[in-house]
């Protein structure tokens, strides 16, 4: 399932290339018709995203939300201006990263399918030269597979598919959303916030690595933040709220805005720290190479050689190290 930061970026996108403009908004696939007609050529006002989730003003005080949930994905097209922390749509990085980018062998950091990995017309022609894309590219691209909404203006195309939730709202109902999540630091990474988060977990006897998976305590965290934050934190994912002490909390706190910064600037969760040179591009280019414990079950820890362990809690996957994480 995609995480909290590729939702932000898939918001950046939107702003960068659909904030200001009228949007033809279509359903392809025909199952969100209704849908579509209350929010066709509409201006669309701003967009941004707490959690998983996707939110989209539209003129009249329409809001579109999204949550891909485990299969969903949005595929962009056309001319597509990279989202704000990156400085053009070859890929050259902003100031946050003057390394170069790095793309993800899986396309995790990609900037035109953003979400459930797929094998898409746009993904697989990534490598191209912007010109060839140009050249072989038609605009707008015949609809691939069951898209659920298209957004169209006269230089970009975003096809959603395969959601949890694509619906119209009212501010009202937004607010009703907003109130049963959590806090998510890249939209208020205050004390207050932080607050918020330290006293949903301390005071409940769930397990730990469950509370961070529940998106009213906060919001974002997917089964691989999950995993490298308890391990940078030496904390065992089956240990009760209650006995995870209040600077433990505020650790894991402050972790998740460092981590979602990285993120949200990279397009990669990174979680491993202090990787320079060849170490570094390998990691960008390799998830295995950017974690400590997500999807390394059996392979020795890279701190103390244990065997990492995967259970599975609360039907997901859960991996961590029993000797650091005790």
């Amino acid at each position: 399932m995609p995480e909290g930061h590729s939702v932000h970026r898939i918001a950046r996108q939107f702003e960068r290339n659909f904030v200001g403009q009228r949007v033809v908004v279509t359903s392809p696939q025909g199952r969100f018709s209704d849908g579509a007609a209350l929010l066709n050529n509409l201006e669309l006002e701003e967009a941004w995203a707490v959690g998983k989730q996707l939110f989209m003003r539209f003129s009249g005080d329409h809001w579109l939300r999204v949550h891909l949930g485990i299969y969903g994905a949005w595929d962009f097209s056309g001319t597509i201006h990279a989202d704000a922390t990156i400085a053009s749509a070859n890929g050259r990085m902003g100031q946050t990263n003057q390394r170069g980018t790095v793309f993800d062998a899986a396309g995790e950091n990609s900037l035109s399918s953003i979400g459930a990995p797929r094998k898409t017309r746009m993904r697989m022609a990534e490598e191209q030269h912007e010109s060839e894309l140009e050249q072989t590219t038609q605009f707008p691209p015949e609809p691939i597979g069951a898209v659920r909404v298209r957004l169209l203006t006269e230089t970009v195309c975003a096809d959603l598919r395969g959601p949890t939730a694509c619906e119209v709202l009212t501010a009202e109902q937004v607010d009703a959303v907003l109130a049963r999540l959590g806090p998510d630091p890249q939209r208020d990474s205050s004390d207050e916030a932080g607050q918020k988060f330290v006293d949903a977990v301390v005071k409940k006897n769930t397990p730990i690595g469950l509370l961070l998976m529940d998106q009213s305590v906060v919001a974002g965290i997917g089964n691989v933040y999950r995993a490298e934050m308890l391990f940078r934190a030496h904390i065992d994912p089956y240990r009760p709220g209650k006995k995870i002490t209040t600077d433990e909390a505020w650790g894991l706190w402050r972790d998740w805005i460092y981590l979602l910064d990285i993120g949200v600037q990279t397009g990669q969760m990174m979680t491993i720290d202090g990787l320079e040179g060849e170490a570094w591009r390998k990691a960008m280019a390799n998830r295995a190479d950017r974690h400590w414990v997500y999807k390394r079950e059996g392979l020795p820890c890279l701190k103390c050689g244990t065997h990492i362990r995967l259970d599975e809690m609360a039907n997901r996957k859960l991996y961590w190290c029993p000797s650091c994480q005790t």
